[in-house]
Parts: C-alpha cells; structure tokens; sequence
C-alpha cells in the first residue's frame, strides 16, 4: 500500500465520522424538539461544538470537535469527533501493534458518543467507531445499551431485542462474526469487583483487520448507520412514559457503575489520556448526576 493509498483512507474515513457526527445531532435535536410537557419542562437543548487543539501548539497534533447538549430530554449527551497524531510515549507504545515499526508514530480519527437521558425509562446508550494507523492499520468499536431500570435489564425486554437486531443486522450485512462481537462486547462491558454487566450489551470489536480495507470500513460505516436508526426509535417508545421518584433514585444509583467502568477498565479513556487527548471531551462521558448509596 502507498503512502498516497493511506493518506487517502485516513481523508475517507475522518470524512465518515464528521458526516455521522452531523446525522446524529440532527436526529438528537429533533428528538429533543419532540419532547415537551408535562414530563419535560423548558427549551429544547441545541448542540455546543467546541474545536480543540492536541498538545500546547507548538506543532500540529491534531485535535477534533466536541458537542455536547445538556436539554430536557437529554440530560447530557456529547457526539465528539477527533483526528490526531503523533507519537506514543514508548511504554504505551509497546501495547499497540505495528507501533514498534512505526517509530511509535501513529494517526487516529473516530466518534465518540455517549447519551444520560432524564426519563430513568429512557435507557443510556454509548457508541464509538474509530480507525487507528501506526505501522498496520485497523478498526474497533461498536455500540452498547445500558438500560437504569432493573426490569429493563432484561435480554427479552423490547428495547434489548430491537437493539441487538440492529447490530446483528450490521454485522450480518458483511458477514462479520455477530455471536463473537456480542460476546466480546460483553465480557469487555463487564465490571469485575461487582461481577455484573454494565448494561444488556450489543458489539464490540477491536484491531479489525480483515485484509480488505474497503471491507472493514463499510462495515464500521453500518455499525454507525444502524446504531443512528435504532437509538432515536428505542427513545421514541419510552420518552412518553410516565416515572416515579423512585425509578429516578434507581437511575441515579445504576449510573455509578457507567462512572465506575469508565474510570477503571475503559480502554479508550486511557488511549485519550495517554495519547494527550481532550480531558474535557474524554470525561464528559460521566453522567451528570450520580448517586452511591
């Protein structure tokens, strides 16, 4: 492959993320327009984007787009774009491959989105699609639901059946191992001092390389496409359902884990650390208001 060949694949696929980006505010926005009283009080949120810049600007790194909506509906959501670059600091380099070859240097660019709604009945949801070149290159991500009420955590519930469907229907577009995604994404979700799943799952895959690049990245492209149809339709059904002062307790207590798993086990909260990412963009998956009884 050319160097002409990979400038060309890193042009293509930041250009898909920014267009997913701006897909996705959309339809949250309209969603956001949709909900009113009496359950939701107030304006209609609109989406922030805040421009950064990688590193003290002294030399192009890269950086990306935060946007973050704090609204009625959704309590804090943020859809955050980045392309940056550079090189490791040599003892992360030594876990990523192809970086040893590379000099350490690399170049990443993905979305990154995760939603806390209001309504406890509304479930959170979390989706990320990226493409990382070092001396190889190759994708990971994926999309996961994190319903707060108990009686939602159920795999037969409506909303985790509709969820699942959408990303078996990714992956079976492309051939690409659902069963193995499912499972993957479910040991990585998986929060090991308490020995309970974050949420109902959905895909997750990392290092994706199947040999075809065109391949890999129209299939990263639907795993997008379809997290952005069935998200919106799961808050449709339940935005309008009523709920109690103690299902929003409940709520607040079950997002303790999402802050849990993201500060001890996330990989990509430590790949935006340790590559000196945006800490404001790479927190701002913390939900707003949290409880630990």
């Amino acid at each position: 492959m050319t160097k002409t060949d990979i400038e060309t694949r890193k042009a293509r696929a930041h250009a898909w993320f920014q267009s997913l980006q701006g897909d996705i505010i959309s339809r949250f926005e309209a969603l956001e327009d949709a909900a009113g009283p009496p359950l939701y009080a107030g304006k209609a949120g609109r989406f922030e984007k805040t421009p950064w810049k990688r590193g003290d600007g002294a030399q192009d790194l890269g950086g990306g787009t935060m946007a973050i909506m704090k609204g009625r509906l959704f309590e804090k959501v943020g859809v955050h774009v980045s392309c940056v670059y550079g090189a490791f600091a040599p003892e992360f380099a030594k876990t990523i491959p192809g970086a040893d070859r590379s000099g350490g240097k690399f170049w990443a660019a993905g979305i990154s989105l995760i939603a806390h709604m209001v309504s406890p009945r509304v479930p959170a949801v979390h989706m990320n699609t990226r493409m990382l070149v070092t001396d190889d290159s190759w994708f990971g991500g994926g999309a996961d639901l994190t319903p707060l009420l108990a009686y939602q955590r159920e795999q037969e519930f409506p909303d985790s059946i509709e969820f699942h469907d959408a990303m078996r229907a990714a992956c079976e577009a492309h051939r690409t191992d659902y069963a193995a995604m499912k499972k993957h994404c479910d040991e990585y979700f998986h929060l090991p001092h308490r020995n309970e799943p974050r949420g109902i799952g959905g895909i997750f895959y990392d290092r994706y390389n199947t040999g075809d690049w065109e391949k890999d990245f129209a299939f990263t492209q639907d795993v997008g496409r379809e997290f952005a149809k069935v998200y919106p339709e799961i808050v449709k059904r339940r935005m309008l359902e009523s709920w109690s002062p103690e299902q929003r307790e409940e709520q607040l207590v079950r997002r303790g884990r999402y802050v849990e798993f993201n500060l001890l086990y996330d990989r990509g909260t430590t790949f935006g650390l340790k590559t000196g990412g945006n800490v404001a963009s790479i927190l701002s998956s913390m939900p707003p208001v949290v409880k630990w009884p």
